[in-house]
C-alpha cells in the first residue's frame, strides 16, 4: 500500500509539475463549453435544455486530452519496465497512474463543472446530479482510458487510436450520466442512472487493471 501510495504521489507532482495536463484539460472544457452559447445563441430556454450533455460531452472529451501520455513518459525513459519489475503487481502500478490521473484531470473537470453549468443556465434542481454523475463517471473515464493507452503504447499517432478505440466504451458513462441530469430536472428519480454508474464504476475498478496490464506486457515484451 505504500508503494501504490508513493506511486500515485509522485506521478501526480509530476503531471503538477509539468503543469500541462490539468491545465489543459481545464481550459478545453471551459472553452469548448463557452462556444457553445455563442454558436445556438443566448436563449436560456434553449441553453438549458442542452446543458446537461455539453457539459458531459466536453468533460469527456476533455479525459481523452492526456490519456496518450499515461504511460508513454515511463515507457520512453525506461521506468515502465522498472515498474513491471518492481515488487508491486503491474495491475497496482496501473490502478495507481489512473489514481494520480484522475487527481490531475478528473477533480478539476468536477470543480469546474457547476461554474460552466451557470453559464449554460443549467437549473439548480441539476447540480448535484451533475456533480455526481461526474464524481462516479470521471474515474470510469480514466480507467477506460488505461486500457486504451496500454492498448496503443509504442504507436504512431497513439491519441488518435485511443479515441477510436475508447469512445465507443464511453457511450454508457455518457449515456447514465445525463440521464440522471434530465430526470432530475423533469421530476423523476435520478437514483437507478447513479447506481447504473456506479456499477459501472465497480466492474471498471477491478477489471481495467487486469486488461491494462496484460496489454503493458505485451507491450514491454
Amino acid at each position: 500500500m505504500i508503494q501504490f501510495l508513493l506511486l500515485v504521489r509522485r506521478d501526480a507532482r509530476l503531471a503538477l509539475r509539468a503543469g500541462t495536463d490539468a491545465t489543459v484539460a481545464v481550459m478545453f472544457f471551459v472553452v469548448t463549453v463557452a462556444l457553445f452559447p455563442l454558436a445556438v445563441g443566448p436563449e436560456s430556454e434553449i441553453l438549458a435544455r442542452i446543458a446537461a450533455g455539453v457539459l458531459w460531452v466536453c468533460a469527456l472529451l476533455a479525459s481523452l486530452l492526456s490519456l496518450e501520455r499515461l504511460f508513454a513518459n515511463d515507457h520512453e525513459d525506461g521506468g515502465l519496465d522498472l515498474l513491471a519489475l518492481s515488487p508491486l503487481p503491474l495491475e497496482a502500478v496501473v490502478l495507481a497512474k489512473v489514481a494520480a490521473h484522475w487527481l490531475v484531470t478528473g477533480l478539476p473537470l468536477i470543480l469546474a463543472a457547476p461554474i460552466l453549468a451557470l453559464l449554460l443556465n443549467l437549473p439548480a434542481e441539476g447540480f448535484a446530479p451533475l456533480v455526481a454523475t461526474l464524481a462516479l463517471g470521471t474515474p470510469t473515464l480514466s480507467l477506460l482510458g488505461a486500457i486504451g493507452a496500454a492498448l496503443t503504447l509504442g504507436a504512431r499517432r497513439g491519441g488518435v487510436l485511443i479515441s477510436l478505440l475508447i469512445l465507443p466504451l464511453f457511450a454508457p458513462v455518457l449515456i447514465f450520466a445525463v440521464g440522471a441530469i434530465e430526470a432530475s430536472l423533469t421530476g423523476l428519480p435520478a437514483r437507478p442512472h447513479l447506481l447504473l454508474l456506479a456499477g459501472l464504476l465497480a466492474a471498471s475498478l477491478p477489471l481495467a487493471p487486469i486488461a491494462a496490464a496484460a496489454a503493458l506486457r505485451q507491450a514491454l515484451e
